[in-house]
């Protein structure tokens, strides 16, 4: 039985794909869905160009999320709850799924493959080798 299961939305394409995966299961009305965003850690915070223009401000960014994040929790029928957290996205989904006790983790593939796929690292990946749980991987269509 699925009591809890935890999403992991990234924000990009695939997240529309999760979520209507999500909505494909058959939940119970008990179960409780965690929809979780982690922002990654920034490489390097401290030399940033103070004349170059920098890339959209973090907390407009957490608003941005957090707004997508409630408009996909308003189309489930069961209760559910936000985690926005900053770090390592594999281990901070990981750590979210021990904490919450999580039955499944949904998780969408960006589908990198060779190099980029080296070098970017794979999230999904690392959620599966790790997991305290089944991981329902989505891929792009």
């Amino acid at each position: 039985m699925l009591n809890t299961i935890l999403v992991a939305l990234d924000g990009s394409e695939i997240a529309e794909r999760v979520i209507q995966t999500l909505q494909e299961l058959v939940v119970l009305k008990e179960s409780k869905i965690i929809l979780c965003h982690v922002f990654p850690t920034p490489e390097s915070e401290m030399e940033l160009a103070a004349d170059r223009p920098q890339p959209e401000s973090p907390t407009l960014s957490y608003f941005h999320v957090e707004k997508q994040l409630q408009s996909y929790q308003e189309q489930l029928p069961v209760k559910s709850e936000l985690e926005l957290v900053t770090g390592n996205p594999a281990e901070e989904i990981i750590r979210l799924a021990n904490i919450y006790q999580a039955d499944l983790i949904i998780i969408g593939s960006r589908g990198l493959t060779g190099m980029k796929r080296i070098v970017q690292g794979s999230v999904s990946s690392q959620v599966v080798e790790e997991s305290p749980c089944s991981v329902l991987v989505v891929k792009p269509n």
